[in-house]
């Protein structure tokens, strides 16, 4: 029974918990891509650098907090910053909106040609974003670091394995759920948001019933740009903010989208659980489970890993191709890539 119990905190400490925190920051990228898809019916590439620019922001101003003393105590002074960032972030997005992409949707230029363009914009925008914080990790985290230590834990329960809860992994989930909670009930309550959700059901109907589509395009964008930047903080606080992991990043919150169905919400939340899921189980090494799941003569010798963790995001891609190939409308049945 003292292995079994070991064997799940091994379990939960190295799989679970990691998947549950990694899975609602893709959810909130994912939801971010999905929005644009089914609103303004591109795929927008330019998320993941997004992403980063709105982390960026918030980076910015939560050390300039840290400077003059300014912090939350036990918990993250980025979450103080978080609202500067967003709206940072908000004005770059209706900057590149106004300046980019408005051009081409007065043109009535096919979602190809918007895909390539966000491709341009993605470009430009991670190079804006390396040369004004630098190509490097940058680590921007204070506060307590675990809300459950390992050793505290193995004192308390008598385990051998003891469980390690990161604080931002904590912050990670509860904040994706409030944001959830929240666009739901923006999309589902507020008037603004059953006019995204018509002009995203039938742009004509929506235009005749008197819709003003820039308006919806600026919402949309808006929340695009809230979404991102609580994405991209919560991956820096949990990791560390390198510029171009977030350019990487495009892959899984992709796969996230489209294996939920891209355009359905519920979706993009349920892909970013699988794709975290697959990810981590097929890239982590079983030998410390089965160790005490397995009677002696059969335990491991090797690691029992599937795959190298430099693999990770080609468990992404994998999947990916499987749902493009025999279910491209997703989970949930969404719009058809």
């Amino acid at each position: 029974m003292i292995d079994f119990l070991n064997a799940i905190v091994a379990l939960s400490n190295f799989v679970i918990v990691p998947a549950i925190a990694y899975g609602s920051q893709l959810a909130l990228g994912a939801l971010g891509v999905t929005l644009i898809y089914g609103i303004l019916r591109f795929s927008n590439f330019a998320h993941g650098d997004t992403m980063a620019a709105g982390a960026m922001f918030t980076i910015f101003v939560t050390w300039w907090m840290q400077s003059v003393g300014i912090n939350l105590g036990p918990l993250p002074t980025a979450l103080l910053a978080l609202p500067f960032g967003i709206l940072g972030c908000m004005l770059l997005v209706l900057f590149t909106d106004r300046f980019v992409y408005r051009f081409y949707r007065e043109q009535k230029a096919k979602p190809v040609i918007l895909v390539i363009v966000s491709m341009g914009v993605m470009f430009i925008m991670n190079g804006l974003v390396r040369f004004a914080i630098g190509p490097g990790e940058q680590r921007f985290s204070d506060g307590e670091r675990f809300i459950i230590n390992a050793r505290e834990f193995k004192e308390m329960t008598g385990l051998r394995e003891g469980l390690a809860i990161k604080t931002s992994q904590g912050i990670t989930v509860i904040t994706a759920i409030i944001v959830v909670v929240l666009l739901f009930w923006f999309l589902n309550r507020t008037r603004t948001g059953k006019s995204m959700r018509a002009y995203s059901d039938n742009e004509d109907l929506a235009l005749l019933s008197g819709i003003n589509p820039e308006r919806v395009v600026m919402y949309t964008w808006l929340i695009v740009a809230a979404l991102a930047t609580t994405a991209g903080v919560l991956y820096g606080l949990d990791k560390s903010f390198k510029a171009f992991t977030y350019f990487q990043l495009l892959l899984p919150i992709f796969a996230s989208a489209i294996v939920g169905g891209l355009g359905s919400p519920i979706g993009a939340i349920a892909g970013g659980f699988v794709i975290a899921f697959s990810e981590i189980t097929i890239t982590y090494a079983w030998k410390k489970v089965l160790v005490y799941l397995m009677p002696d003569a059969l335990e491991p010798s090797g690691l029992v890993q599937l795959l190298s963790t430099d693999y990770k995001f080609a468990v992404s891609f994998v999947i990916l191709l499987i749902v493009l190939l025999f279910k491209p409308t997703g989970l949930f049945s969404g719009k058809a890539v």
